[in-house]
């Protein structure tokens, strides 16, 4: 565990320095654009999700490059531009201005290139522990961001929040490249027809987990565009005393993230975590549209943050279990876009059910969608038939691995010539790890 922290934390503080950034703003930002000249409703939504728009445009693309140049370079790439789209947010004086910078922001898609990088520095059958510490690290960031958001942006403004955004862009990049080690050397073997981003949506299994990244950030946009709307609006709550809801949801979202992650991953259970996060935040939802009590509003954030974290140690994990080697970092672009679709998706459509129909009418919409995504959920194999065999050069034969495409049930294999390990993904209800064994034993 020690060695997988070592490995796995410089690249997940950079990604909880970007996420921190994006949420000490995500707190406050759809009270801000309604005031900002030219704002309305379903423009301070699309505020909330715009980021999110370019990011599922360019989720693919940054996560093929970073395939082909290097993850470090795509990475420093995106980092310049997420601090380009920081700096004009923080001076945007009308609603249009700020939209061009979360634009911008979203522009520099980095989030599958982090997750792939970490998934070739760790192996299969420790990944969930260092999703894990990826998991906590950014749960950290979100927690202080969701307390420190609102009081920052109390007492000063919210343009002062994009800056320090942007200045923790640059100390992303500073991390970067002074503690992030170089991934190891690893060999594949693949034709070029075989390595084409359409064959990414051929296995049935990473396209509902592409589906589930589209449900569960929509939802996450709607929620963060209603909350603060409500605490100000409906309960007269002012920036600076959004920290007194946020601050027990975000704890005990936190807790609800380690269950989660044993059940899911050690007892193969991720399908029946998945639905429980799914009744938590349809639980949520009616009680935030409805409540006209504070405490039982606070319940119900409460209630969405249990259930939105729930899945976070959970759905990168089973992307980069389903996707083959040379696929990481194109699987994890295509589900990280459907996720940025679904939070611009969640913005845009929060704000004008909001704007027509009140946060009545915003609950009722995501109780139906919650209905639609338990149904897709509940036909999905459960991640657990995959698994994995780390053989060592020593006792197996790395020459003979060419001749597993003919063994039913092998979906994919590589040599970790750094680790001197052959490495076998397979379906163990279709073959057994003896058969591979021993087809590659010396």
């Amino acid at each position: 565990m020690k060695e997988i922290f070592k490995k796995v934390l410089p690249l997940s503080l950079i990604v909880a320095l970007r996420f921190f950034g994006l949420f000490i703003v995500l707190s406050v930002l759809s009270q801000y654009a309604l005031e900002l000249p030219g704002g309305t409703a379903l423009l301070a939504g699309i505020a909330v999700g715009g980021y999110a728009l370019t990011q599922a445009v360019l989720q693919v693309p940054f996560g093929v490059l970073s395939d082909k140049i290097g993850r470090k370079k795509t990475l420093l790439i995106g980092l310049l531009i997420f601090a380009a789209g920081s700096a004009i947010s923080a001076i945007a004086d009308n609603i249009y201005i700020l939209l061009l910078g979360r634009f911008l922001q979203g522009a520099g898609a980095i989030g599958s290139v982090v997750t792939a990088m970490i998934a070739d520095h760790v192996r299969e059958d420790q990944r969930a522990h260092a999703m894990a510490v990826m998991g906590m690290t950014i749960a950290m960031s979100f927690a202080a961001a969701m307390i420190i958001g609102p009081i920052i942006g109390g007492l000063y403004s919210v343009s002062v929040l994009f800056w320090i955004t942007a200045i923790l862009a640059i100390l992303a990049l500073t991390i970067l490249f002074t503690a992030v080690p170089e991934p190891p050397k690893i060999i594949h073997s693949y034709s070029e027809e075989e390595a084409k981003i359409k064959h990414v949506f051929k296995d049935k299994d990473l396209v509902r987990m592409y589906i589930t990244f589209l449900f569960h950030s929509s939802t996450m946009a709607i929620a963060f565009f209603l909350i603060p709307i409500i605490m100000k609006q409906k309960f007269g709550l002012g920036a600076e005393s959004y920290w007194k809801i946020y601050l027990p949801a975000v704890f005990f979202g936190i807790i609800a993230m380690g269950p989660a992650a044993v059940f899911g991953e050690k007892y193969g259970k991720g399908k029946e975590v998945f639905l429980a996060s799914i009744a938590f935040i349809a639980a949520a939802f009616i009680l935030m549209g409805w409540s006209d009590s504070i405490l039982w509003f606070g319940v119900g954030a409460t209630f969405f943050f249990i259930g939105f974290n729930m899945f976070e140690p959970l759905l990168q994990s089973f992307v980069s279990k389903f996707a083959k080697v040379h696929q990481k970092g194109a699987a994890l672009g295509v589900a990280n876009t459907f996720a940025y679709v679904g939070i611009f998706l969640g913005g845009a459509i929060g704000g004008w059910l909001y704007q027509h129909f009140g946060s009545g009418g915003v609950a009722t919409f995501v109780l139906v969608v919650s209905v639609f995504w338990a149904a897709w959920i509940f036909t999905m194999r459960s991640p657990g038939v995959r698994d994995n065999l780390f053989l060592p050069f020593t006792e197996y034969d790395k020459n003979k691995i060419n001749g597993l495409k003919m063994v039913n049930g092998v979906t994919d294999f590589y040599l970790n010539e750094t680790e001197q390990i052959i490495v076998v993904k397979f379906d163990n209800e279709i073959v057994s790890s003896d058969v591979i064994e021993t087809f590659l034993k010396k």
